[in-house]
């Protein structure tokens, strides 16, 4: 299976939904960093499961055992491996789903791909599991590029009909995102935080689900950072984003939306300001060729319905070789854009670290 990503930062995840654990090993984190071991754990409860009526009821402790690459609170050099334990599996909620295939979900192109002894109880490998360990790493991420100026912050930009508050380009609130950043529905408008709840939970008790629009803003990023043609930054971006589970795009700057516009209107004219190059607008993203230009970078991910609802679906049994239908049992997000907003800020930073560590990048 295709589990890394990275490349003078290089991130390998391990493990399945239902085994013991799963986890990580880090490879090129900067040595003699030191790591607040506290504000890890905030971040990682973020995404934890099991805190509210809106996410899964499945509660998992989340606690990374470091096995090396950090010692008495710093970053040894070595490769960081770590484990988190999983403790409150219910697996027999999936017995029946080694017959039938979930709709949307991978069990049917995982059987084809791996064969019919593939583990997809709770999702196995493909699971948003799977994500705790990148929070665990990414967090590592996120302190060390703060160390250098540069902020990481992301909302939920819409669910459903709701829409949170819209940010600027050029100047995103970054105090706002980070005061909102552990409220359950990341939205900085307290409303339509409040509307999304309320729109989730009538979602839930239907046996039905929802996805979202997750928009990110990384400010304090160097002029010249990235590459042209197929290493840019949207392209590392976009590869290791995809792999977040539930995620069916990512756009930079307006993007699609200012692909239907004029360019008289999407052009990013720029301006010296105190000998610093800005753009009025920035609609790019802080992105032109694949190569930083110094503005805040911008994108969104989509996030796709939550695939496992209680409704009644058609499916298949390989063992009648028939139609039939199936129930899904189980503790799953009615909507798992709510608890995807730390895990994209996580991945960003893995990639934006990455690029940071590029010796042969030119930079001021």
């Amino acid at each position: 299976m295709s589990s890394s990503f990275g490349k003078n930062l290089t991130i390998s995840v391990f493990g399945a939904s239902h085994g013991k654990a799963i986890g990580a090993v880090v490879d090129g984190l900067p040595c003699g960093v030191t790591v607040d071991e506290a504000a890890l754990a905030r971040f990682m409860k973020r995404r934890a499961p099991g805190q509210s009526l809106i996410t899964t009821q499945r509660k998992e402790a989340d606690q990374p055992v470091f096995l090396s690459g950090l010692v008495e609170g710093q970053l040894s050099g070595s490769p960081l491996a770590f484990y988190i334990e999983n403790t409150n599996q219910h697996s027999k909620d999936y017995n029946n789903l080694r017959d039938i295939p979930r709709p949307s979900h991978a069990d049917y192109t995982a059987r084809m791909r791996y064969g019919e002894k593939v583990d997809m109880r709770g999702g196995g490998h493909f699971s948003g599991r799977l994500t705790a360990p990148l929070c665990c790493a990414g967090g590592i991420a996120l302190q060390i590029l703060k160390q250098k100026g540069i902020e990481i912050g992301a909302h939920l930009k819409q669910i459903g009909s709701v829409q949170d508050t819209t940010m600027s380009f050029t100047e995103p609130d970054m105090a706002a995102l980070q005061k909102v950043s552990h409220e359950t529905v990341v939205m900085v408008s307290s409303q339509a935080r409040l509307k999304a709840i309320t729109y989730i939970d009538e979602l839930r008790q239907e046996g039905d689900s929802t996805g979202g629009i997750i928009e990110l803003f990384a400010t304090g990023l160097p002029a010249g950072l990235g590459n042209p043609n197929f290493d840019g930054i949207e392209n590392r971006l976009s590869r290791a984003l995809f792999g977040i589970p539930g995620v069916k795009g990512v756009a930079f700057g307006s993007g699609f939306d200012g692909c239907l516009d004029r360019g008289s209107n999407q052009n990013d004219p720029f301006r010296l300001e105190n000998g610093k190059v800005r753009t009025l607008n920035n609609n790019s993203g802080g992105i032109q060729g694949g190569i930083t230009n110094g503005m805040p970078l911008v994108l969104k991910v989509g996030m796709k319905p939550t695939a496992s609802i209680a409704k009644v679906q058609p499916s298949f049994s390989y063992e009648a070789a028939a139609n039939t239908d199936l129930q899904i049992k189980g503790r799953h997000d009615p909507c798992i854009a709510v608890r995807a907003v730390p895990v994209v800020e996580a991945v960003t930073a893995l990639v934006l670290l990455d690029f940071l560590l590029d010796n042969t990048i030119k930079l001021d």
